[in-house]
């Protein structure tokens, strides 16, 4: 393979990563004319939104680039970080997980036949992954597991010790996946600088890691499947989409964590360019001008910060080209029966608060047990009468909860 195509495929799989530990180790496989295997886990705990975007763009890269790519849906690596969901609902959103994101890849016009999902309890459970788990938490201290996974795994007072396993878990993935690489966020730079020194402990080859950084979401700050108003659903229709944009925060001329122009750099841009567009246009019909069209961040940056391009521009673009991508996946989602019955068991709806009955009792207070409060009119009864009318009562007569 010719030098040239050999640097050209590097550069693609670098594009927007933050940093890349041992490139050598892609380089050489790259030189060789081989294709990188590199791996990518996701546990399956939460509702995947929008934000997973990001790294389903630089996945397609990778596929784009010749590389073999193996998705780990790390179902028990969701159980063990601090019981974030029952194991039963894990397996069922490990599914769910699988159709979203093999369709998202899709959407991006990205050939899937270099891409392989695993499920992490298919083998997570063998006696020589449990043997190698026992012989690594021998070898690793409580500090550095800790040290490890302190981005990545929930922090507790008296944490419970799955979290200690969780970062050996995913160290060890690398060498029953048999990857050159592993692929993650910033967030998790603390974990992969303890895999290249973990896996040769027990005899393993280190491995190359390649990080993305970390996107801010629409309101500035991380985007999060807990907080509906600063993530945006893969199923939400059209104009909940639109809606969403419309209020996310995006500060004039500032364009420092600002989510929106992020999001048109680690999702929109590159998409286009993997469709073979290669630009993001924004339409000006409204003020009577031709469109604005770019094929690079930082002239919509320079733009931005100069007025150029404001948020009332940028917004209905960003929500055009964001529903252009989502429409084949809400297709796939429409079209299959099975996804939508697995849509149903891992995100059942909440259980319907059962409205409580208060129990007003007599409704007099001092009132003995079963003794029932007297008509108007009837004497007041000797016992408790005078002390009760003493009590204050609240409106009503009711007692306070």
């Amino acid at each position: 393979m010719a030098a040239a195509d050999s640097d050209k495929r590097f550069a693609l799989i670098k594009e927007n990563l933050a940093e890349v530990l041992n490139e050598e180790i892609i380089k050489k496989i790259l030189d060789e004319g081989k294709h990188p295997k590199i791996y990518w886990g996701t546990a399956t705990t939460g509702r995947p939104h929008c934000g997973y975007f990001v790294p389903a763009i630089k996945i397609a890269q990778f596929l784009a680039a010749g590389c073999d790519v193996t998705i780990l849906l790390a179902d028990i690596h969701g159980f063990l970080d601090n019981l974030k969901a029952p194991l039963e609902l894990v397996m069922h959103r490990a599914e769910f997980y699988r159709h979203i994101i093999t369709t998202m890849l899709k959407a991006v016009g990205v050939s899937t036949d270099k891409l392989r999902v695993v499920l992490g309890s298919s083998y997570q459970k063998s006696p020589e992954y449990v043997m190698d788990v026992y012989k690594m938490a021998s070898l690793i201290s409580e500090h550095d597991a800790k040290k490890a996974g302190a981005e990545v795994v929930k922090q507790t007072d008296n944490a419970p010790l799955s979290g200690l396993l969780y970062p050996i878990l995913q160290v060890l993935d690398e060498q029953y996946l048999d990857c050159d690489a592993q692929f993650g966020g910033m967030d998790q730079r603390k974990l992969f600088t303890a895999a290249k020194e973990w896996l040769p402990k027990l005899g393993y080859r280190e491995r190359a890691h390649l990080l993305n950084p970390m996107v801010p979401g629409l309101h500035g700050g991380k985007m999060s499947s807990s907080d509906p108003d600063s993530k945006i659903d893969l199923l939400d229709p059209p104009d909940v989409v639109a809606k969403k944009i419309r209020k996310a925060h995006a500060a004039p001329q500032v364009v420092e964590e600002n989510g929106l122009l992020a999001f048109i750099e680690f999702v929109l841009l590159p998409a286009a360019r993997l469709r073979g567009e290669g630009e993001f246009k924004v339409e000006r019909e409204r003020d009577g001008l031709e469109p604005l069209v770019y094929t690079d961040i930082e002239k919509i940056r320079q733009d931005y910060k100069n007025d150029v391009l404001t948020p009332q521009l940028i917004k209905p673009a960003i929500t055009r080209e964001l529903n252009a991508l989502l429409a084949p996946i809400q297709a796939a989602f429409q079209a299959s029966k099975e996804w939508q019955e697995i849509a149903d068991k891992a995100y059942p709806p909440p259980p319907k608060k059962e409205k409580k009955v208060k129990n007003k009792g007599t409704r007099y207070p001092g009132a003995a047990k079963g003794q029932e409060q007297p008509k108007e009119g009837a004497a007041p009864a000797a016992d408790g009468a005078t002390k009760a009318e003493e009590l204050p009562i609240r409106p009503g007569g009711e007692a306070a909860n």
